[in-house]
């Protein structure tokens, strides 16, 4: 795997870490719960403000290249909203009322475990010994890296907490069935769901909105931190699959800690070095990796960004500018051919 196939889903995690300390800065003026909904509104907003734009950029652009979701596609794509923006936050929110944050802390790693169970076990995305040796090196040290002695301590809001990390996972799961759509998109309707949701029921719960300054510089974490990250996570979700992109973004909590060493100076510590060197390690394994066998794609009609190579052999019947990446609805012949891939929207065979 080269690193630029995985660049989208690394900085996805370095985006995301990079919020956790700049929304700690802000917990003080606002709730966490609605916190959360400003970021996700931040997200959602920002997102659709760079849709609009580009529309406009387009303005003359082929109708094959309208974005939308097809009929199929929305049961997925609400199911992960449900489950990653609505029962997610909320179980994650309570569990914290009664869990102290160093405990949280090492329960939130949970969740990148359990996007790669469901995808190996239900969805039967392929893995071998190096990427679960990678996923396992990349969690170790995530848990290493919010480790404190006598933290763990197994309750009812840690429960909570683990359940939103199965949510989270499920949401992963669940997006990586719409993948193929447009990015943009979905972490737009994603962060506008999840951001209302959360508002509202932050506001419900007697939450008073912060100062202009505050929420504005929320929403400005948000639309980088939850916006852009998601959207290229999406990406990393249709070029690598489920698995290993969750693998990547688990390394966000190291991004995380080297910005807060840059915004509260100290010296990093043993267990540190040796969690840094652990991801580090994680991500080498998944990075080379070779996965290469004959195998065969059945027919299939779906609709994403692509360009004519070997898997995109098709023609077009509307007017073409030669304009590439493009996309509109194509079809897929069936084809048996052997090359280096991965679970990505056209290698989601059995072994």
């Amino acid at each position: 795997m080269s690193l630029r196939t995985a660049y989208p889903a690394l900085l996805a995690a370095l985006l995301f870490g990079a919020s956790t300390p700049l929304a700690k800065a802000l917990t003080g003026a606002v709730s966490p719960l609605l916190l959360a909904g400003l970021l996700y509104l931040g997200s959602g907003f920002g997102l659709a403000l760079v849709l609009a734009v580009r529309r406009l950029w387009r303005q003359h652009a082929s109708p094959s290249d309208e974005i939308g979701i097809p009929r199929a596609d929305w049961p997925w794509l609400l199911g992960a909203i449900l489950a990653g923006g609505v029962a997610g936050p909320a179980l994650l929110m309570t569990g914290l009322v009664t869990t102290n944050a160093a405990s949280a802390s090492l329960l939130l790693n949970v969740e990148g475990v359990l996007t790669a169970v469901i995808a190996w076990v239900v969805f039967k995305e392929n893995a071998d010994r190096q990427i679960v040796l990678g996923m396992i090196a990349i969690v170790a040290g995530g848990l290493l890296l919010s480790w404190q002695p006598g933290s763990l301590q197994m309750s009812v809001g840690a429960l909570l907490i683990v359940g939103a990390c199965l949510c989270w996972a499920v949401d992963n799961n669940l997006t990586r069935k719409v993948s193929s759509n447009d990015a943009l998109l979905l972490a737009c309707l994603k962060g506008l769901a999840a951001g209302l949701c959360n508002t509202m029921l932050a506001l419900g719960q007697g939450a008073s909105m912060p100062s202009l300054a505050v929420g504005a510089g929320a929403m400005m974490v948000g639309f980088a931190g939850y916006g852009v990250s998601l959207a290229l996570f999406v990406v990393g979700l249709r070029v690598l699959g489920t698995a290993r992109t969750g693998a990547y973004f688990s390394v966000a909590p190291l991004f995380g800690v080297l910005i807060a060493f840059v915004i509260w100076p100290e010296v990093p510590s043993v267990a540190f070095w040796i969690a840094a060197g652990l991801m580090a390690l994680g991500v080498w394994l998944h990075l080379r990796e070779r996965h290469e066998h004959e195998h065969m794609h059945e027919p299939l009609d779906h609709t994403h960004a692509h360009r004519h190579d070997e898997h995109h052999r098709h023609t077009h019947d509307f007017p073409w500018d030669g304009r590439e990446p493009h996309r509109h609805p194509h079809h897929h012949e069936v084809m048996v051919h052997k090359h280096p891939h991965y679970p990505d929207v056209h290698h989601r065979h059995s072994h």
